[in-house]
Protein backbone atom coordinates (compact mmCIF):
# COMPACT_ATOMS: atom_id res chain seq x y z
CA UNK A 1 0.00 0.00 0.00
CA UNK A 2 1.07 3.58 -0.72
CA UNK A 3 0.06 6.56 1.44
CA UNK A 4 -3.60 7.52 1.33
CA UNK A 5 -5.11 4.16 0.37
CA UNK A 6 -7.97 4.25 2.86
CA UNK A 7 -9.23 0.82 1.84
CA UNK A 8 -5.94 -0.69 3.06
CA UNK A 9 -5.67 1.22 6.34
CA UNK A 10 -6.91 0.91 9.90
CA UNK A 11 -7.30 3.43 12.71
CA UNK A 12 -5.81 5.78 13.76
CA UNK A 13 -4.46 6.78 10.31
CA UNK A 14 -7.62 5.68 8.52
CA UNK A 15 -9.74 7.78 10.89
CA UNK A 16 -7.46 10.82 10.59
CA UNK A 17 -7.39 10.84 6.80
CA UNK A 18 -11.02 9.90 6.21
CA UNK A 19 -12.16 12.73 8.49
CA UNK A 20 -10.43 15.21 6.18
CA UNK A 21 -12.65 14.17 3.27
CA UNK A 22 -16.02 13.89 5.00
CA UNK A 23 -17.14 17.55 4.49
CA UNK A 24 -16.97 17.07 0.70
CA UNK A 25 -18.90 13.78 0.73
CA UNK A 26 -21.82 14.32 3.07
CA UNK A 27 -25.40 13.70 1.96
CA UNK A 28 -25.98 17.46 2.12
CA UNK A 29 -23.02 18.15 -0.16
CA UNK A 30 -24.25 15.55 -2.67
CA UNK A 31 -27.67 17.21 -2.67
CA UNK A 32 -26.05 20.59 -3.34
CA UNK A 33 -24.31 19.09 -6.37
CA UNK A 34 -27.53 17.78 -7.94
CA UNK A 35 -28.17 20.87 -10.14
CA UNK A 36 -24.62 20.65 -11.50
CA UNK A 37 -24.99 16.90 -12.14
CA UNK A 38 -28.29 17.56 -13.93
CA UNK A 39 -26.67 20.20 -16.13
CA UNK A 40 -23.79 17.90 -17.04
CA UNK A 41 -26.25 15.07 -17.78
CA UNK A 42 -28.38 17.26 -20.05
CA UNK A 43 -25.32 18.62 -21.83
CA UNK A 44 -24.02 15.13 -22.61
CA UNK A 45 -27.46 14.03 -23.85
CA UNK A 46 -27.65 17.17 -26.00
CA UNK A 47 -24.38 16.05 -27.56
CA UNK A 48 -25.79 12.54 -28.07
CA UNK A 49 -28.85 13.92 -29.84
CA UNK A 50 -26.65 16.12 -32.03
CA UNK A 51 -24.56 13.10 -33.05
CA UNK A 52 -27.70 11.19 -33.97
CA UNK A 53 -28.66 7.56 -33.36
CA UNK A 54 -25.98 4.90 -33.33
CA UNK A 55 -23.35 5.80 -30.72
CA UNK A 56 -21.26 4.12 -28.05
CA UNK A 57 -22.99 5.10 -24.81
CA UNK A 58 -19.87 4.35 -22.75
CA UNK A 59 -17.72 6.75 -24.76
CA UNK A 60 -20.28 9.52 -24.95
CA UNK A 61 -22.26 9.29 -21.70
CA UNK A 62 -21.70 6.68 -19.01
CA UNK A 63 -17.95 7.25 -18.70
CA UNK A 64 -17.78 11.04 -19.25
CA UNK A 65 -20.48 11.91 -16.72
CA UNK A 66 -18.91 10.52 -13.53
CA UNK A 67 -15.46 11.59 -14.70
CA UNK A 68 -16.72 15.15 -15.24
CA UNK A 69 -18.33 15.14 -11.79
CA UNK A 70 -15.28 13.88 -9.92
CA UNK A 71 -12.90 16.13 -11.87
CA UNK A 72 -15.05 19.15 -11.02
CA UNK A 73 -15.22 18.13 -7.36
CA UNK A 74 -11.47 17.51 -7.04
CA UNK A 75 -10.31 20.37 -9.23
CA UNK A 76 -8.68 18.10 -11.82
CA UNK A 77 -8.59 19.26 -15.47
CA UNK A 78 -11.07 17.22 -17.50
CA UNK A 79 -8.81 17.77 -20.50
CA UNK A 80 -6.52 15.12 -18.96
CA UNK A 81 -9.35 12.56 -19.01
CA UNK A 82 -7.67 10.09 -21.39
CA UNK A 83 -4.53 9.94 -19.25
CA UNK A 84 -6.63 9.59 -16.08
CA UNK A 85 -8.87 6.82 -17.36
CA UNK A 86 -6.03 4.87 -19.00
CA UNK A 87 -4.03 4.65 -15.79
CA UNK A 88 -7.11 4.13 -13.60
CA UNK A 89 -8.04 1.17 -15.81
CA UNK A 90 -4.50 -0.20 -15.51
CA UNK A 91 -4.73 -0.10 -11.72
CA UNK A 92 -8.13 -1.82 -11.78
CA UNK A 93 -7.07 -4.66 -14.15
CA UNK A 94 -6.02 -7.32 -11.69
CA UNK A 95 -5.12 -9.97 -14.27
CA UNK A 96 -2.24 -7.89 -15.67
CA UNK A 97 -0.33 -8.46 -12.46
CA UNK A 98 0.90 -6.30 -9.60
CA UNK A 99 3.57 -4.44 -11.57
CA UNK A 100 1.05 -3.12 -14.10
CA UNK A 101 -1.31 -2.15 -11.27
CA UNK A 102 1.47 -0.34 -9.43
CA UNK A 103 2.44 1.46 -12.63
CA UNK A 104 -1.13 2.70 -13.11
CA UNK A 105 -1.35 3.94 -9.54
CA UNK A 106 2.15 5.44 -9.74
CA UNK A 107 1.37 7.46 -12.88
CA UNK A 108 -1.71 8.99 -11.25
CA UNK A 109 0.17 9.50 -7.97
CA UNK A 110 2.88 11.50 -9.75
CA UNK A 111 0.30 13.50 -11.72
CA UNK A 112 -1.68 14.43 -8.62
CA UNK A 113 1.44 15.21 -6.59
CA UNK A 114 2.30 17.85 -9.19
CA UNK A 115 -1.28 19.14 -9.28
CA UNK A 116 -1.38 19.47 -5.49
CA UNK A 117 1.84 21.48 -5.58
CA UNK A 118 0.25 23.79 -8.17
CA UNK A 119 -2.86 24.15 -5.98
CA UNK A 120 -0.64 25.13 -3.05
CA UNK A 121 0.71 28.05 -5.06
CA UNK A 122 -2.63 28.96 -6.65
CA UNK A 123 -5.59 27.44 -4.73
CA UNK A 124 -9.12 27.29 -6.08
CA UNK A 125 -12.52 26.27 -4.71
CA UNK A 126 -12.02 22.50 -4.93
CA UNK A 127 -11.13 19.52 -2.78
CA UNK A 128 -7.47 19.33 -3.87
CA UNK A 129 -6.96 23.00 -2.98
CA UNK A 130 -8.49 22.41 0.44
CA UNK A 131 -6.27 19.39 1.04
CA UNK A 132 -3.21 21.40 0.03
CA UNK A 133 -3.99 24.56 2.02
CA UNK A 134 -5.89 23.18 5.02
CA UNK A 135 -4.26 19.80 5.57
CA UNK A 136 -0.80 19.58 4.03
CA UNK A 137 0.21 23.18 4.78
CA UNK A 138 -0.85 22.77 8.43
CA UNK A 139 0.96 19.46 8.86
CA UNK A 140 -2.20 17.41 9.36
CA UNK A 141 -1.31 15.28 6.33
CA UNK A 142 1.79 14.72 4.26
CA UNK A 143 1.89 15.64 0.58
CA UNK A 144 2.14 11.92 -0.22
CA UNK A 145 -0.97 11.13 1.84
CA UNK A 146 -2.93 13.90 0.11
CA UNK A 147 -1.85 12.67 -3.33
CA UNK A 148 -2.78 9.09 -2.40
CA UNK A 149 -6.21 10.20 -1.22
CA UNK A 150 -6.69 12.08 -4.48
CA UNK A 151 -5.74 9.02 -6.55
CA UNK A 152 -8.19 6.86 -4.62
CA UNK A 153 -11.00 9.39 -5.08
CA UNK A 154 -10.26 9.88 -8.76
CA UNK A 155 -10.30 6.14 -9.52
CA UNK A 156 -13.21 5.15 -7.28
CA UNK A 157 -15.14 8.29 -8.20
CA UNK A 158 -15.58 7.38 -11.84
CA UNK A 159 -14.83 3.69 -12.51
CA UNK A 160 -17.62 2.31 -10.33
CA UNK A 161 -20.33 4.81 -11.27
CA UNK A 162 -19.51 4.52 -14.98
CA UNK A 163 -19.97 0.75 -14.79
CA UNK A 164 -23.19 1.14 -12.80
CA UNK A 165 -24.60 3.50 -15.44
CA UNK A 166 -23.68 1.19 -18.32
CA UNK A 167 -24.96 -2.00 -16.73
CA UNK A 168 -27.94 -0.13 -15.29
CA UNK A 169 -29.02 0.80 -18.82
CA UNK A 170 -28.59 -2.81 -19.97
CA UNK A 171 -30.51 -4.18 -16.98
CA UNK A 172 -33.44 -1.79 -17.35
CA UNK A 173 -33.67 -2.38 -21.10
CA UNK A 174 -33.71 -6.12 -20.33
CA UNK A 175 -36.72 -5.62 -18.03
CA UNK A 176 -39.08 -3.46 -20.16
CA UNK A 177 -42.10 -3.82 -17.86
CA UNK A 178 -40.15 -2.47 -14.89
CA UNK A 179 -38.62 0.26 -17.04
CA UNK A 180 -42.15 1.31 -18.03
CA UNK A 181 -43.13 1.48 -14.35
CA UNK A 182 -40.09 3.60 -13.64
CA UNK A 183 -40.90 5.99 -16.46
CA UNK A 184 -44.47 6.33 -15.25
CA UNK A 185 -43.64 6.93 -11.60
CA UNK A 186 -40.51 8.99 -10.73
CA UNK A 187 -40.99 8.12 -7.05
CA UNK A 188 -39.76 4.62 -7.88
CA UNK A 189 -36.33 5.94 -8.93
CA UNK A 190 -34.52 5.81 -5.54
CA UNK A 191 -35.67 2.24 -4.89
CA UNK A 192 -34.80 1.18 -8.44
CA UNK A 193 -31.29 2.58 -8.03
CA UNK A 194 -30.83 0.64 -4.78
CA UNK A 195 -31.98 -2.55 -6.49
CA UNK A 196 -29.55 -1.93 -9.36
CA UNK A 197 -26.77 -1.44 -6.82
CA UNK A 198 -27.67 -4.73 -5.13
CA UNK A 199 -28.34 -6.72 -8.27
CA UNK A 200 -25.19 -5.63 -10.13
CA UNK A 201 -22.67 -5.12 -7.29
CA UNK A 202 -20.05 -3.95 -9.77
CA UNK A 203 -17.07 -4.19 -7.40
CA UNK A 204 -16.02 -7.77 -8.06
CA UNK A 205 -12.84 -7.89 -6.01
CA UNK A 206 -13.26 -9.27 -2.50
CA UNK A 207 -12.61 -7.19 0.59
CA UNK A 208 -9.54 -8.69 2.26
CA UNK A 209 -9.54 -8.84 6.05
CA UNK A 210 -7.63 -10.57 8.85
CA UNK A 211 -9.49 -11.88 11.89
CA UNK A 212 -8.37 -10.13 15.10
CA UNK A 213 -9.92 -12.89 17.22
CA UNK A 214 -11.59 -16.26 16.77
CA UNK A 215 -15.05 -15.87 15.23
CA UNK A 216 -17.64 -18.33 13.92
CA UNK A 217 -19.35 -17.46 10.63
CA UNK A 218 -21.87 -19.80 9.05
CA UNK A 219 -20.68 -22.72 11.13
CA UNK A 220 -17.03 -22.16 10.21
CA UNK A 221 -14.51 -21.02 12.79
CA UNK A 222 -12.10 -18.36 11.55
CA UNK A 223 -9.06 -18.24 13.81
CA UNK A 224 -7.33 -15.06 14.92
CA UNK A 225 -4.71 -14.14 12.33
CA UNK A 226 -6.37 -16.00 9.47
CA UNK A 227 -7.25 -14.13 6.30
CA UNK A 228 -10.72 -13.95 4.80
CA UNK A 229 -12.05 -12.54 1.52
CA UNK A 230 -15.51 -11.00 1.78
CA UNK A 231 -17.40 -11.25 -1.51
CA UNK A 232 -19.91 -8.41 -1.49
CA UNK A 233 -21.59 -9.65 -4.68
CA UNK A 234 -22.30 -12.99 -3.00
CA UNK A 235 -23.69 -11.26 0.10
CA UNK A 236 -26.05 -9.26 -2.10
CA UNK A 237 -27.41 -12.50 -3.59
CA UNK A 238 -27.87 -14.19 -0.18
CA UNK A 239 -31.34 -15.82 -0.13
CA UNK A 240 -31.45 -15.42 3.66
CA UNK A 241 -31.30 -11.65 3.17
CA UNK A 242 -33.20 -11.22 -0.12
CA UNK A 243 -36.06 -13.39 -1.34
CA UNK A 244 -35.46 -14.74 -4.85
CA UNK A 245 -32.15 -12.80 -4.97
CA UNK A 246 -31.30 -13.52 -8.61
CA UNK A 247 -34.46 -11.73 -9.74
CA UNK A 248 -34.32 -8.01 -10.52
CA UNK A 249 -37.19 -6.24 -8.76
CA UNK A 250 -37.28 -2.45 -8.41
CA UNK A 251 -39.98 -2.68 -5.71
CA UNK A 252 -38.07 -4.91 -3.31
CA UNK A 253 -36.71 -3.73 0.06
CA UNK A 254 -32.96 -3.40 -0.45
CA UNK A 255 -32.05 -1.40 2.65
CA UNK A 256 -29.52 -3.99 3.84
CA UNK A 257 -27.51 -4.41 0.64
CA UNK A 258 -23.72 -4.27 1.03
CA UNK A 259 -22.68 -2.70 -2.28
CA UNK A 260 -21.10 0.21 -0.41
CA UNK A 261 -19.65 -2.14 2.22
CA UNK A 262 -20.41 -1.55 5.90
CA UNK A 263 -18.96 -0.06 9.04
CA UNK A 264 -15.83 2.08 9.22
CA UNK A 265 -14.89 1.27 5.63
CA UNK A 266 -18.26 2.01 4.02
CA UNK A 267 -17.93 3.91 0.76
CA UNK A 268 -17.23 7.58 1.36
CA UNK A 269 -18.77 8.62 -1.97
CA UNK A 270 -22.03 6.68 -1.76
CA UNK A 271 -24.27 9.77 -1.52
CA UNK A 272 -22.62 11.27 -4.60
CA UNK A 273 -22.90 7.98 -6.53
CA UNK A 274 -26.59 7.70 -5.65
CA UNK A 275 -27.22 11.27 -6.80
CA UNK A 276 -25.53 10.61 -10.15
CA UNK A 277 -27.48 7.40 -10.76
CA UNK A 278 -30.80 8.87 -9.63
CA UNK A 279 -30.35 11.78 -12.04
CA UNK A 280 -28.62 10.22 -15.04
CA UNK A 281 -30.71 7.08 -15.62
CA UNK A 282 -34.22 8.60 -15.55
CA UNK A 283 -33.03 11.63 -17.54
CA UNK A 284 -31.53 9.41 -20.21
CA UNK A 285 -34.68 7.29 -20.60
CA UNK A 286 -36.95 10.35 -20.51
CA UNK A 287 -35.07 12.25 -23.18
CA UNK A 288 -34.41 9.21 -25.38
CA UNK A 289 -37.65 7.21 -25.05
CA UNK A 290 -36.71 4.92 -27.92
CA UNK A 291 -33.31 3.99 -26.48
CA UNK A 292 -32.30 0.42 -27.28
CA UNK A 293 -29.20 -1.68 -27.77
CA UNK A 294 -28.15 -1.96 -31.40
CA UNK A 295 -25.97 -5.04 -31.03
CA UNK A 296 -26.19 -6.68 -27.60
CA UNK A 297 -23.76 -9.41 -28.61
CA UNK A 298 -21.13 -6.79 -29.39
CA UNK A 299 -20.92 -5.40 -25.87
CA UNK A 300 -17.26 -5.71 -24.92
CA UNK A 301 -17.10 -6.84 -21.29
CA UNK A 302 -14.20 -5.89 -19.08
CA UNK A 303 -12.05 -8.95 -18.50
CA UNK A 304 -10.03 -9.25 -15.31
CA UNK A 305 -11.20 -5.92 -13.92
CA UNK A 306 -11.87 -5.28 -10.25
CA UNK A 307 -14.95 -3.34 -11.37
CA UNK A 308 -17.38 -5.31 -13.53
CA UNK A 309 -18.61 -3.49 -16.61
CA UNK A 310 -18.44 -3.08 -20.37
CA UNK A 311 -15.98 -1.22 -22.57
CA UNK A 312 -18.56 -0.42 -25.23
CA UNK A 313 -22.35 -0.09 -25.30
CA UNK A 314 -23.70 0.50 -28.84
CA UNK A 315 -27.17 2.08 -28.73
CA UNK A 316 -29.71 3.78 -30.96
CA UNK A 317 -33.10 5.44 -30.37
Amino acid sequence: PTPGQLFAMDAPDHTRLRRMLIPDFTFRRAEELRPSIQQLTDRLIDDLVAKGPGVDLVEHFTLPLPLLVVCELLGVPYTDREFIHRHAAAFATVTDGPEAMRAGWGALFGYLTELLAAKTADPGDDLLSRLASERVATGEATAAEAAGLAVMLLIAGHETTASMLSLGVVTLLSHPAQLAELRADPELVPGAVEELLRYLTVVHIGMRRIATQDVEIGGVTVRAGEGVVVALQAANRDPDAFADPDTFDITRDTQHHLTFSHGLHNCLGQSLARAELQIALPTLFRRLPGLRLTAPAEMDAHEGRAVHGVRTLPVTW
